[in-house]
């Protein structure tokens, strides 16, 4: 097989490593940074600021097509005479369009990290945690016209942890990719035939994620949603304790072992830099290694927290 991998970070640079001692043929990739400069900076950057995925395809010698979006002429032109049988995504924010999907001879196919149709959308690692999910997963599916909604080709189960975090569950769904993607392409004629079409009332969707998710609630979430909530945007977001005008980040965090009969949300005890707070279901959660969000308050957190801060 012929194959075009598009995409950017560690589900890229999985699906290429997946396939590239295979007797498959990888004849191509597209990266994110052509979507993003313009062909005169994009070979700037590419020289002076090579990003992870430039290294690992320029080391692979792998041929980088260069055009302005996969819904451009210049690529589809690219795939017919690359003679491609199949594109396969690996993080990918454009939506392809049909003649795009039509271009390659046999398929375009997307990899999305959850058990498809559960979990659509553009981040399901935060949601699957913080939802309290026990598995998630990796589908490969066939692209169409509506995102993450394309007839099923394969799906692998993978366990979710206590201490899960959104990117220890994002390198377990790569690794899943690395081993499993030669297996899919190997047996790819016989996936064609006994593609599974997904059941939509099965879905679920979820958005991308907002500076509100990042803002803790103890009024209204117990210490175990308290603690997905951290885990689920660790390490790309910071999670916020929000106080009169203020914001405390979060440096980290434990369940104590008792509870307190206290209001949810009141503040029990303080120290130097932390904070002892009720959560919704009476537990108290210790927060520590605090500083205020605003960055000419941050290094005052402590006579902040002294002075201003009521238990």
């Amino acid at each position: 097989m012929k194959i075009v991998i598009v995409g950017y970070g560690e589900m890229f640079t999985s699906l290429i490593a997946g396939l590239i001692n295979t007797k498959h043929e990888i004849v191509g990739v597209f990266r994110q940074e052509n979507i993003i400069f313009a062909s005169w900076s994009r070979l700037l950057h590419d020289f002076l600021f090579p990003s992870a995925d430039r290294i690992f395809t320029k080391t692979l010698g792998l041929y980088d097509i260069k055009a302005k979006s996969v819904n451009s002429k210049k690529f589809r032109d690219e795939i017919k005479r690359l003679e491609a049988d199949i594109i396969i995504t690996g993080s990918w924010g454009e939506k392809f369009s049909n003649e795009t999907i039509k271009s390659p001879k046999l398929a375009c196919i997307n990899t999305h990290p959850a058990l498809l149709p559960k979990y659509r959308g553009p981040n399901p690692y935060f949601y699957t945690i913080l939802n309290g999910e026990e598995k998630s997963g990796v589908t490969f599916h066939l692209m169409s016209d509506k995102f993450d909604e394309g007839d099923i080709l394969h799906q692998w189960s993978i366990n979710i942890n206590n201490e899960e975090t959104g990117l220890s569950l994002k390198l377990k769904c790569c690794e899943t990719v690395r081993k499993e993607v030669s297996i899919l392409i190997n047996s790819i004629e016989e996936k064609l035939k006994t593609a599974i079409k997904q059941n939509n009332t099965e879905a679920s969707y979820y958005p991308q994620i907002t500076l509100k998710d990042c803002i803790l609630d103890f009024k209204n979430e117990t210490s175990v949603q308290i603690s997905r909530r951290i885990r689920a945007l660790t390490p790309w977001l910071n999670c916020h304790i929000p106080y009169k005008d203020e914001f405390f980040e979060i440096g980290s965090y434990k369940i104590c072992d008792f509870s307190s009969g206290k209001a949810p949300s009141t503040i029990i005890k303080k120290t130097n830099k932390s904070l002892f707070i009720v959560c919704s279901d009476s537990k108290v959660m210790e927060f520590s290694n605090l500083k205020l969000k605003r960055p000419l308050l941050s290094p005052f957190t402590s006579l902040y927290i002294k002075y201003f801060v009521d238990v």
